[in-house]
C-alpha cells in the first residue's frame, strides 16, 4: 500500500497573520462575491430551506438551494422560471435537460445535481453533454467528491461548481459506515495546490460538510474554497425551514421538544428574543425518512435525524460572520475575497496548541 502524508482538518491549523497589514479598519474590507452575496450556500436540505422561505436566506446575502423534497415534481417550466438554485436528482436532471430542449436567449437556469457520489462517469458524461448544448445559460453544480482528481475531471466536463467533501456533514454517516472520505481541509488545500499543474478553467470549489463554527468557514476560504455550504449551522437559526418546537416544560431542563410552533410568527420571534427555548428537527437527505418522502426504494441510511436547540437568529449569525471574516481578512492584509481565498499562510498545530485557545 502506498505510504501517504497524513491529512488534516480545520482544528489542525491556524491562519498566520501577514507581516504587515495596510488595512486600518475591517470596515474597509469587502466580504461579498461579485453578485454582492456572501461566499455561502445553504445545503439543499429540507430542514434548512424550502420554496416558501428561501428568500429569507437571500435577503441575508446567502445563496439558497431549493431541496429535492420540494422539486421532485418540478417540470421544465418550473426549473426555467424559478429565479435561483434548485436541486434535482440525476435521473430528473437527465429527463429534463438531457433531451436538448432549447432555452430562450434571456433564460439562465441554476441546477444543483444533488447526489451523494459525484465520482460516477454517468454524471461527468451528462454534464459534458448539457454544457455542450446550453453553455453559460445553464449553471451546473455537482458533487459530492472526495478525490482531488475528480474535481479536475468535473472541471474538464465544464461543471460550474463542485461540492467537495464526503462523510463530513453533521447529517451524513457515509464515512462512519463505509470508510470512504477525505479530511475536508486537506481536500480543499490539495485541490487549490494542484490547480497550477492543470490547464483550463476550473469549477468553483464549494466546501461541503462538517462546518461547525465561524473559524471553520474562514479557514476553508483561506485554504482555497470559493464557497462554503452549511446545513447544521443554518438549521440552528430560528428562521430555518426545519419544523420548530417549543421546549416541553413537563421534562426537567426542558430538554424534550413540546408543541410545534410557527417560527416566523411575531409571537415566537419575540419569545426567542426574551429567552424562550425552541428546538429544530434536523435530518440528512439520505435518511430513510427522506427516501420515503421522495418515493424512493428504501435502502440502508447514510444520514442521521436529530433534534437541535435553536441558538440564534439568522440575521444575528450573519452579522457576527461578517465581522469575524472581515477581521481575519484585515489580519492577513486581504481587501477582498479574491485576495483572501487560498492566499494566507497557515500552520499545523498540536493538540496542546488547540487546547490553549479552544475555549
Amino acid at each position: 500500500m502506498e505510504n501517504k502524508n497524513p491529512k488534516f482538518d480545520f482544528d489542525d491549523i491556524l491562519i498566520q497573520p501577514a507581516v504587515q497589514s495596510s488595512i486600518n479598519s475591517r470596515k474597509s474590507v469587502s466580504v461579498m462575491d461579485e453578485t454582492n452575496m456572501l461566499p455561502l450556500f445553504t445545503a439543499p436540505m429540507d430542514t434548512v430551506t424550502d420554496l416558501s422561505h428561501r428568500n429569507i436566506f437571500r435577503e441575508n446575502h446567502i445563496h439558497s438551494i431549493v431541496p429535492r423534497t420540494e422539486t421532485r415534481h418540478f417540470t421544465w417550466d418550473d426549473c426555467t422560471k424559478l429565479n435561483g438554485w434548485v436541486a434535482l436528482s440525476l435521473d430528473q436532471f437527465e429527463q429534463l435537460f438531457g433531451t436538448g430542449r432549447a432555452l430562450s436567449n434571456s433564460v439562465k437556469v441554476q441546477i444543483c445535481i444533488d447526489i451523494a457520489n459525484g465520482h460516477m462517469k454517468r454524471l461527468m458524461d451528462l454534464v459534458r453533454k448539457v454544457k455542450d448544448k446550453y453553455h453559460s445559460q445553464l449553471l451546473v453544480m455537482v458533487g459530492n467528491v472526495a478525490n482531488p482528481a475528480t474535481f479536475f475531471e468535473l472541471s474538464a466536463a465544464r461543471a460550474d461548481y463542485v461540492r467537495v467533501g464526503v462523510g463530513n456533514g453533521s447529517g451524513c454517516s457515509t464515512s462512519v459506515h463505509t470508510g470512504i472520505g477525505y479530511p475536508l481541509a486537506s481536500l480543499i488545500y490539495d485541490i487549490y495546490q494542484e490547480k497550477g499543474a492543470h490547464n483550463g478553467k476550473f469549477a468553483k470549489v464549494i466546501a461541503d460538510g462538517g462546518i461547525k463554527k465561524y473559524a471553520d468557514i474562514i479557514k476553508a476560504l483561506a485554504l482555497g474554497a470559493d464557497y462554503i455550504m452549511c446545513g447544521g449551522i443554518f438549521n440552528k437559526a430560528l428562521e430555518s425551514a426545519g419544523h420548530t418546537y417549543s421546549a416541553n416544560k413537563k421534562f426537567e431542563g426542558y430538554t424534550v421538544p413540546g408543541d410545534q410552533v410557527d417560527q416566523y410568527s411575531d409571537e415566537v420571534r419575540t419569545a426567542f428574543k426574551m429567552g424562550s427555548v425552541f428546538y429544530k428537527k434536523f435530518r440528512g437527505m439520505s435518511t430513510k425518512e427522506v427516501q420515503a418522502h421522495l418515493g424512493n426504494e428504501l435502502r440502508s441510511s447514510e444520514g442521521v435525524t436529530r433534534m437541535i436547540q435553536v441558538e440564534y437568529s439568522l440575521e444575528g449569525w450573519v452579522e457576527n460572520f461578517i465581522d469575524y471574516l472581515s477581521s481575519a481578512m484585515s489580519y492577513t492584509d486581504s481587501k477582498d475575497l479574491q485576495s483572501f481565498i487560498g492566499k494566507p499562510d497557515w500552520n499545523l498545530i498540536t493538540q496542546n496548541s488547540l487546547n490553549r485557545f479552544n475555549k
